[in-house]
């Protein structure tokens, strides 16, 4: 059995690449960076940082987008790898999304509690119900980048439509000067994560990747993103309770 073979049979059974797993942990860096930076302007610290225009604004952008190719392309291949073992059933993926659905709401529910703004529709809840609606796409390929394309261009216009009610801001129909902590409606969000699904179906196959990639992998820099990667849910939920700790035991913040 080659090398080549071998490292084909084990990403079959793992249905891991750790170039995707070292691209999650970049994110994860990028967004606790950046949540850091709101944290020390919520407690006046750093009072003059502009996070919502300029260079930060297209920074946490960046880190969603890449979060959300993600979730497509780790979809895909997750897919790939379930139909190799005969498991490609619904029931899988829906469960998956509904408990990060579920953890969706916790947020919301701990940032009202905490008083410190409101979440109806933030990234959690939108990737828990993007892996439930993707699952009749995951096999497709261009039906995903039609439909991305699609709602980039309904997503121009619902931005520029405002209504008199809040109950269909998880589509992107939102009031006028509404401004949660964390929003990501499925318009045009959604898009983004079947984008990922088309790049999945390019890029990655049951048999293995359909791209050349040296095994980089076992570098003890990519191997450090990769655990990152691997745990980007847990790290998303405790990050920011860990954040403030560090900051008021070295004084910076005071609650």
């Amino acid at each position: 059995m080659t090398p080549q073979t071998i490292l084909r049979t084990n990403q079959q059974r793992t249905a891991r690449y750790w170039e995707i797993d070292a691209l999650r942990g970049v994110a994860i860096l990028m967004m606790m960076l950046f949540h850091l930076l709101w944290d020390l302007w919520f407690f006046r610290v750093l009072p003059g940082v502009v996070l919502y225009a300029g260079f930060w604004k297209y920074f946490q952008r960046t880190t969603a987008i890449t979060f959300l190719l993600l979730v497509g392309v780790s979809l895909t291949v997750s897919h790939h790898h379930a139909g190799a073992q005969g498991k490609a059933h619904f029931s899988k993926f829906f469960w998956r999304g509904l408990r990060i659905f579920g953890f969706g709401l916790v947020i919301s529910l701990v940032v009202w509690a905490a008083g410190v703004g409101y979440v109806h529709f933030g990234i959690l809840h939108l990737i828990g119900v993007a892996i439930i609606l993707a699952y009749p796409l995951v096999r497709c390929r261009w039906v995903n980048l039609a439909a991305w394309l699609l709602l980039v261009l309904l997503g121009r216009w619902v931005q520029s439509v405002h209504v008199s009610f809040w109950w269909l801001v998880w589509l992107g129909l939102r009031p006028e000067n509404y401004a949660p902590n964390d929003y990501f409606p499925l318009i045009p969000w959604f898009g983004v994560v079947l984008l990922g699904v088309f790049l999945g179906n390019t890029f990655y196959r049951r048999e293995g990747r359909l791209f050349p990639l040296p095994d980089w992998g076992h570098a003890p820099p990519l191997r450090a993103l990769q655990f990152l990667g691997r745990h980007s849910l847990l790290i998303y939920l405790i990050h920011q309770p860990l954040l403030f700790a560090i900051l008021w035991a070295i004084g910076m913040i005071r609650f």
